[in-house]
């Protein structure tokens, strides 16, 4: 009966023995799995920044014209310094537009619209770079005008001079019964697409403009709206009065809205068209 004590604790204490080596075990292998992961590449690695942007910000669309320029394209504009046309993100969009009705009397009335409107994009690494995104929006607003509903006479042609690319869109629109010119410049300048638009008429039997003076008084604008993106000073072009933008990071959400594309022309110049005559 004595002897049975020690011989059940010598039993007790050699079965301990296994389950500490396996407990023992299972630390080790766990403790090997947590260094594999960190040591693994995939976690290590960082996703590559995107492309660096030409431009980091926009000018003031309202003032991308100069005084002069916008004096002789409209007169007696309204109002002078332009309206600005509203945006969430003025450093993405921006535009502003100016019309004039300049009354002779019995020799009738010139009527003129001028309207500018920018969209700046950001690279990001799924949708591309800001030049690439910015490509693709100029080819967009270049079938967007030869489009235009009602147009007539619709022709299209490269405006040398202007941005890194740009096309000249020209057209004839018969609205409130009166025979309007346009032209429309789409430009774009690295990661900064301009759209410009000028068109004109004559009222009250005043003579309708020619299509040459309307595009040149398109072109002429739209190359200073563009010098505007690069720190052109519109009163002087092509004197740089501002330093080249650092590049700037965006998120993919900064893309411009496509329900609010800046230009701005075809709705509201009809409503001021039909008050013309007033």
């Amino acid at each position: 009966m004595h002897r049975s004590a020690p011989r059940l604790s010598r039993i007790l204490a050699c079965a301990a023995v296994p389950v500490m080596l396996v407990v023992a075990g299972c630390s080790s292998d766990s403790g090997d799995e947590k260094d594999t992961a960190s040591a693994s590449p995939s976690a290590t690695a960082t996703e590559p920044s995107p492309e660096p942007v030409k431009f980091a910000e926009l000018p003031d669309a309202c003032t991308s014209i100069g005084k002069k320029t916008i004096g002789s394209l409209v007169p007696k504009a309204k109002p002078k310094g332009g309206t600005a046309g509203t945006s969430s993100d003025t450093v993405t969009r921006g535009s502003c537009s100016w019309h004039g009705l300049d009354d002779n009397g019995v020799k009738g009335s010139q009527y003129r619209w001028l309207d500018v409107g920018f969209t700046r994009f950001t690279s990001d690494q799924s949708l591309g770079s800001g030049a690439e995104r910015a490509e693709a929006e100029y080819t967009k607003q270049v079938a967007k005008a030869r489009a235009s509903e009602d147009a007539k006479k619709v022709a299209a042609a490269p405006a040398d001079g202007i941005g890194e690319e740009a096309t000249a869109v020209t057209y004839d629109l018969n609205k409130t019964d009166e025979d309007f010119k346009y032209a429309t410049i789409v430009a774009r300048t690295g990661n900064v697409v301009v759209t410009l638009t000028y068109n004109g008429a004559g009222y009250a039997g005043a003579k309708t403009p020619s299509g040459a003076d309307i595009l040149k008084g398109a072109q002429k604008a739209a190359k200073e709206a563009v010098g505007a993106v690069g720190g052109e000073d519109p009163g002087d072009a092509g004197t740089s009065s501002a330093k080249p933008s650092a590049p700037a990071s965006k998120k993919a959400s900064d893309e411009p809205d496509e329900k609010t594309d800046g230009k701005t022309a075809d709705k509201t110049d009809e409503k001021d068209g039909e008050k013309a005559d007033d």
